[in-house]
């Protein structure tokens, strides 16, 4: 038999551990001895390591004092779902590492090798560092936030990309952005482009998310935030489209 303290060191928990396991009902109250002190058996011992492992498996107090009473089979297959459990938080905490190295590398997050590729020709096009460096922060969010949809909205922008004639509005869109608001290329940038948009997608719908989300909005509010003539070339190709 051994005192609070020597099970405490034993199976490596504090003794105040052991207290509030007696409070929640997990640990049986044992015998005292003649001077009233708290005496453990090994039973005791097996015990207390049952539940620490199942604490530090993250299973709650509750839920292992319930365990304790559980019939064989049943007991076996709490274990089973706690083991899956772990093996998704696991997972979870890898990819989460990864994550985490690949920001410490400078990397925010991983874009699809076609859209690295494509950011590389940007430059070459003529589009200014500035507007390749605002691609790749919009993709990044567009992936992380909508995985689903992102590569079919990338690949719809690609192939404008791909046209000389339509790649020549995103370079001037591009340039554009140390010009006055009130210029007046401003006004006929936003007439070719809303004649190419409407060229391009005719009655249909142009691509966007199945479901309602910000991330657009939110996307074209840092743009706008970053040159006031590309905001008053938002406002103008809205208006028109919507005329």
């Amino acid at each position: 038999m051994i005192t609070i303290g020597q099970l405490a060191t034993y199976i490596g928990v504090s003794t105040k551990t052991i207290r509030v396991y007696h409070d929640k009902g997990l640990l049986p109250e044992p015998d005292r001895d003649a001077s009233g002190y708290r005496r453990y058996s090994a039973n005791d011992a097996i015990e207390l390591i049952k539940i620490r492992t199942l604490a530090e498996a993250g299973v709650p107090l509750a839920r292992i004092r319930d365990l304790r009473s559980a019939a064989d089979e049943e007991f076996r297959q709490a274990l089973r779902e706690i083991d899956d459990q772990l093996t998704v938080r696991i997972r979870g905490l890898r990819a989460t590492q990864r994550r985490l190295r690949r920001l410490a590398d400078g990397d925010l997050a991983p874009l699809p090798t076609e859209v690295g590729d494509h950011l590389e020709h940007l430059a070459g096009w003529g589009f200014t560092l500035r507007w390749v460096d605002l691609q790749r922060d919009l993709w990044i969010l567009v992936f992380a936030t909508h995985p689903d949809h992102a590569l079919t909205l990338f690949r719809d922008q690609a192939d404008i990309l791909a046209d000389p004639a339509l790649r020549q509005l995103f370079l001037d869109y591009d340039h554009a952005h140390d010009l006055a608001p009130d210029d007046p290329r401003i006004d006929t940038l936003a007439h070719r482009i809303v004649e190419a948009t409407r060229h391009r997608y005719g009655p249909d719908e142009r691509p966007e998310l199945d479901t309602p989300s910000e991330i657009p909005a939110l996307i074209q509010a840092t743009v706008n935030a970053s040159s006031p003539a590309w905001q008053r070339l938002d406002t103008l190709i809205r208006a028109r489209l919507d005329a």
